[in-house]
């Protein structure tokens, strides 16, 4: 088959336009094509192989990762098709979304004090140690926060607003439930917790001024939102300049059980929804990462997302 002939039959398919899209941007491993397509590994290593075949692509292995980009070495013909893939994965639906996560991914590329975060996660079960446990660092980690006006939306029974107490200088917990406020005040009073306060509100309005907070969290409530990007605006409303947000909740999943157990409005958001989001709120120095997978079925997965006013 000549040289013509395998370019355009590896060009045939709409993910092989994506991936030549992608690369023309930058070179990338295939764990981070993976992230950004939502795409599994076989299927990905499937495409590269062919497109290398082509001679659209090359790589390179680092370490136990192999990068892929576009051959530096490409004829004029192989050129002018990147281009025409690069014309044609513009047109596809996924497009915006991979620009997205492509922005994500380059730039936490550079974030290494995540990477190393990373790191140690990974060690963290790998071997017992006495007295080693996520609940002793969580005390620990809790001990070094700052004195902070801290707003947790959707914030149910209000658990994490309690923790969140002992350190800050003063927790609102809202929630669009009576019953939660009313139990959750309740408790603080009991255990005499007199920087908390509980707040009957929706997230997406929450009864709290403009620049009044230091940080705001969302904490497993987007996916019960109605309007997931009116609560991402409302943290940005009630925030104090280069005041934070952060979001944890659910990966896009297709549980579908959820909205009938659990109540989910939604099931989970891809990282490119909760960056473009964020974008759109007027959020700078935005990270999205995915954070955490449950062991079990149906594997729910964990992205954490922060921005700052």
């Amino acid at each position: 088959m000549s040289a013509t002939l395998k370019a355009l039959r590896a060009l045939s398919d709409p993910t092989r336009l994506r991936i030549v899209a992608l690369l023309e941007q930058s070179e990338l491993s295939v764990n981070e094509l993976q992230e950004i397509t939502r795409m599994g590994q076989s299927r990905i290593s499937t495409h590269l192989g062919l497109l290398q075949e082509s001679g659209l692509l090359e790589s390179r292995r680092e370490g136990k990762r192999t990068f892929y980009k576009i051959a530096v070495q490409a004829d004029p013909a192989a050129r002018e098709f990147i281009q025409l893939a690069g014309r044609g994965a513009r047109e596809l639906p996924e497009h915006g979304a991979d620009l997205v996560n492509l922005k994500r991914i380059l730039a936490r590329r550079t974030q290494q004090a995540q990477l190393y975060f990373n790191q140690v996660a990974g060690r963290f079960d790998r071997s017992y140690g006495p007295g080693r446990s996520w609940q002793a660092f969580g005390q620990l980690l809790l001990r070094l926060l700052p004195s902070l006006v801290i707003a947790d939306l959707g914030a149910g029974e209000g658990l994490l607003s309690e923790l969140l107490a002992r350190r800050a200088k003063k927790v609102i917990a809202v929630d669009n439930s009576e019953k939660m406020v009313e139990y959750g005040a309740a408790k603080a009073r009991k255990n005499k917790i007199k920087n908390l306060e509980f707040r009957l509100g929706e997230l997406e309005n929450p009864p709290i001024d403009a620049e009044s907070v230091d940080l705001v969290l969302l904490s497993q409530a987007l996916h019960h939102a109605r309007l997931p990007l009116d609560g991402i605006q409302s943290a940005h409303r009630i925030l104090r300049p280069r005041g934070q947000v952060l979001i944890l909740d659910l990966l896009e999943h297709n549980f579908e059980q959820a909205r009938e157990l659990y109540g989910d409005r939604w099931l989970g958001f891809t990282e490119s929804d909760l960056q473009s989001w964020l974008e759109q709120a007027g959020f700078k120095k935005i990270e999205v990462a995915v954070v955490a997978r449950e062991e079990q079925p149906p594997h729910f997965q964990t992205v954490l997302a922060a921005g700052e006013k």
